[in-house]
């Protein structure tokens, strides 16, 4: 794939993090394996930073649409992630986009359709292993990226942070960087800690703890709080061991989902939702959350309907 710059924004409300669009082309197999075969259309999926499971699972999922329905002009859009990709999609600027169920639960969305429930996020909150906040509530007074202005993890982040006692001006420093800038921040000392919210394993992370001592906090005890205020989106998970080669923690959880706006025709709805569940395994090569995709689970896609193709395909392969 070739990088080419491209603007993501539209009438000044979006902001891009990272320049790039990374499109796929070629040949591959005829579509008709299930389903109508869609007419030539473009589909530009909205995804998050490099380094990103959104970023890994678009280019991915771009490949193998590619593959199996060559009609279809699939490009990825590098983003700075769930709330900006509901902008880019709400705009028409992106066809489909990546995004946390709890960023959906903020208001409605009536331009949106989901086409699949994902995969769910673990937040991360990193510190130095030798002298980072052992809580929360000890990173007052400190820089810490919440990451990226635009992103879900900034929007998650800022929640728990609230349910600590803790708001961004009075009691931090934000520093709103990427994954890859947040990364390289608190390996210089530039940053005390940083929030990422991914699917297991997130690589930035895990070369980082490769290269640097670091630590994940617990963040688990605020879920009743995040969980009164906000409703069930959120859940308690564990971040093991062996996925870092640290401590293990708990901490809190949120679905994936992957939507599109009304206007997306129902086959290349349908096209896209068969390529998603069909080939998980071929996306589960580019990162191991596609592993955990479940096709019983993607149909739970609460607060949004699912999108009529995405609704064809579930009738078609019942399970």
């Amino acid at each position: 794939m070739q990088p080419t710059t491209v603007a993501l924004s539209r009438r000044g409300l979006l902001a891009t993090v990272g320049a790039g669009l990374l499109t796929t082309a070629g040949a591959g197999l005829l579509a008709g394996c299930g389903g109508e075969a869609p007419r030539t259309h473009r589909v530009r999926i909205a995804t998050g930073g490099l380094g990103g499971v959104y970023a890994e699972l678009g280019a991915a999922l771009t490949r193998a649409l590619t593959d199996h329905y060559p009609e279809l002009r699939a490009e990825v859009l590098v983003t700075s992630a769930s709330a900006t990709n509901l902008m880019l999609v709400h705009a028409g600027d992106a066809e489909v986009g990546f995004t946390q169920a709890d960023i959906l639960s903020r208001a409605g969305h009536p331009a949106l359709f989901a086409l699949a429930r994902l995969y769910d996020d673990c937040l991360h909150l990193v510190v130095r292993a030798g002298d980072g906040a052992r809580a929360v509530t000890a990173l007052r007074g400190s820089r810490v990226s919440p990451g990226p202005a635009g992103s879900g993890t900034e929007i998650t982040a800022s929640r728990v942070l609230a349910a600590a006692g803790l708001r961004f001006g009075d009691d931090l420093i934000n520093v709103p960087l990427g994954l890859d800038e947040s990364a390289r921040a608190l390996a210089a000392g530039e940053i005390s800690a940083f929030f990422f919210s991914g699917g297991l394993p997130v690589k930035a992370i895990t070369a980082l703890a490769g290269r640097l001592p670091v630590r994940l906090v617990s963040l688990a005890r605020y879920l009743p709080a995040l969980r009164q205020r906000y409703g069930e989106v959120y859940a308690e998970r564990t971040i093991p061991r062996s996925t870092y080669e640290v401590p293990s923690v708990a901490t809190i959880g949120v679905p994936n989902y992957l939507v599109a706006h009304a206007r997306l025709p129902e086959e290349v709805g349908y096209a896209l939702t068969r390529t998603l569940l069909g080939q998980r395994d071929v996306l589960a090569i580019a990162h191991p959350a596609a592993e955990r995709i479940n096709h019983m689970a993607a149909i739970a896609t609460d607060p949004l309907p699912l999108h009529p193709g995405a609704a064809r395909y579930f009738r078609d392969n019942k399970r």
